[in-house]
């Protein structure tokens, strides 16, 4: 069971969190989320950065979670997994994502857990918080780790679908990590706006060709 199964795909899913950290409904909770874990104009820059990473691990092995069961799915479906209609139901799931994206439909997923008021702050309350963030997916994240976890079950590999999780989760949160350690950045951050939804614009293309992409190599297998 290889970590290494394709290297670049950790390089493609850590860039798409970047990517999906600056979306209109992910960048402006940025500053909410370094206050809610504690982070303030007086921490020292160590303490805002172990505040912000333990909160983004949290997320990241939430992910890793689901990761994992998108990968023991593809291997309990064995050879349906890899079948040449299965990469191409794929690849018009994942378009379908990219379509809700460009919010002609809406794809989420129920999130009944809120997150808890804290008494105490600390390293490991940011954890705990980033563990249960994870589970509450928000509507521009749901298309891409959707499209993700599909493409994971294809790959039938448990450590692989973990890591590659782990990668998109740092990936969106390398944002939320330097505005934490570096609190004077939450005020030079750029204001929410146009720009914003030229990247989600972005993001959404590039899901969409994913989606073609499985489709053509469904149709090459048969």
């Amino acid at each position: 069971m290889s970590l290494l199964e394709n290297p670049v795909d950790y390089l493609n899913a850590f860039l798409g969190g970047i990517g999906i950290g600056f979306t209109p409904c992910v960048y402006p909770l940025i500053p909410v989320v370094v206050g809610y874990i504690g982070v303030k104009a007086e921490t020292t820059k160590l303490k805002g950065l172990v505040l912000s990473f333990a909160y983004v691990t949290g997320v990241a092995i939430t992910y890793s979670i689901l990761g994992l069961l998108a990968s023991l799915a593809g291997r309990i479906f064995g050879l349906v997994a890899s079948h040449p209609v299965t990469y191409i139901f794929v690849g018009i799931v994942i378009i379908l994502f990219g379509i809700s994206m460009f919010e002609v439909f809406n794809i989420t997923l129920p999130a009944p857990i809120k997150l808890p008021t804290l008494k105490k702050k600390g390293y490991f309350s940011a954890f705990l918080l980033g563990l249960i963030s994870g589970l509450m997916i928000s509507p521009c994240t749901t298309p891409v780790l959707g499209a993700i976890l599909f493409y994971l079950a294809t790959k039938k590999n448990i450590l692989y679908g973990m890591t590659v999780l782990l990668s998109f989760a740092y990936g969106m949160g390398l944002v939320l990590i330097l505005a934490g350690t570096f609190s004077a950045l939450l005020v030079n951050l750029p204001k929410a706006g146009k720009w914003l939804v030229y990247i989600k614009r972005l993001s959404t293309v590039v899901l969409i060709g994913i989606g073609l992409y499985f489709i053509f190599q469904g149709i090459r297998r048969f």
